[in-house]
């Protein structure tokens, strides 16, 4: 039972790419964290998912909890043997916005959540899959990251931060879970119509310089990245590790 594990399944990338594995035979599990009113887009994750023929188990909550993560750990447990959770995608949109400096800078308590929430959490979702061995020879891990890590954007610095954070830690996982044959890479997605980028002050402003500077003309969308990381799961793509790939149609390098 080959399954991939989403951490921000309910939107954006994590949505499209649920869809995606379950289209390309692979089972889902989701962990999301929505309220009531959005509840509705998890439900329509699964229910997609379910549609392709391939088995949803999806958790709401806080992927950021400890708790919380033992919780999805051990009900993954229930389901899967050694080895059955063949991919873990990192893609949690949840941070302050804020600039470091000035009359809405942001706290310390506000910049250790968006580090946590948005970088750290990946490596102890790696250590529980590796420990428990649901995950072995021939995972993936995939972190969410974006050109933010490396431009200024206004307001953008605690997710740029978290973004630096990703990236590295993705490069150490690599290095450390090579010799076991799981590979780690980070995903550099062009600006992306997204309900995470909405929420950053100019986003108006971001699209407008990625359609002007795009060769292909247009922005990135999920689809996008869930057809490379359902290409990223095939055995050819074993020798990829420790990368920062761009899935933006040439945006990043076009100045």
């Amino acid at each position: 039972m080959a399954t991939v594990l989403v951490l921000g399944a309910s939107s954006g990338f994590g949505a499209a790419a649920c869809r995606a594995f379950a289209r390309a035979g692979y089972d889902v599990a989701g962990v999301h964290l929505d309220r009531r009113a959005t509840l509705p887009q998890a439900e329509a994750v699964v229910a997609d998912v379910q549609a392709a023929g391939r088995r949803a188990w999806f958790f709401n909550g806080n992927a950021a909890d400890d708790a919380a993560r033992a919780d999805v750990i051990a009900s993954i447990r229930e389901h899967h043997g050694p080895g059955e959770v063949v991919g873990l995608l990192h893609s949690l949109a949840f941070g302050t916005l804020a600039p470091f400096v000035g009359p809405r800078q942001v706290s310390r308590k506000q910049l250790e959540m968006t580090l946590d929430v948005m970088g750290n959490s990946l490596v102890y979702w790696a250590q529980d899959l590796v420990s428990t061995e649901l995950m072995g020879r021939g995972g993936r891990i995939w972190g969410m990251t974006s050109s933010g890590s490396h431009v200024v954007w206004p307001g953008y610095g605690p997710v740029s931060a978290a973004k630096v954070v990703l990236e590295a830690t993705c490069r150490q996982l690599a290095v450390e879970l090579g010799p076991r044959g799981i590979t780690t890479n980070a995903i550099l997605a062009g600006v992306t119509d997204t309900p995470a980028l909405r929420k950053i002050p100019g986003s108006d402003v971001l699209v407008e310089k990625a359609l002007a500077r795009n060769p292909g003309g247009r922005l990135t969308t999920p689809d996008d990245v869930a057809g490379f990381l359902v290409l990223l799961l095939q055995p050819g793509a074993d020798w990829v590790n420790g990368n920062v790939l761009r899935v933006d149609g040439g945006e990043d390098i076009s100045g």
